[in-house]
């Protein structure tokens, strides 16, 4: 199974979600209180200490205005890295 926390793939998915966010005019605590979070929530996704799931994701995307289906697109372009043998 390939390694995705540190993935090419990954580092997109947080770069375009980072950058929907501020294109969106949020800091992160106004996104993290959209959700009844604090900061740090947005923060470790966005540095690559948390990953977000689906469900998580989709919400992010619709506050922020980020079209997923575009992204999806676009990260299946990108290597999905390199497979580790278990």
């Amino acid at each position: 199974m390939p390694e995705t926390i540190r993935s090419p793939r990954q580092e997109l998915l947080i770069r375009r979600l980072t950058e929907a966010r501020k294109t969106a005019g949020f800091t992160q605590a106004e996104l993290a209180a959209r959700f009844g979070r604090h900061q740090p929530f947005i923060a470790n996704i966005e540095s690559g200490q948390r990953r977000v799931d689906l469900v998580e994701l989709i919400a992010l995307a619709d506050v922020v205005g980020l079209d997923l289906h575009r992204i999806i697109e676009e990260l299946r372009g990108v290597p999905a890295g390199p497979q580790t043998s278990t």
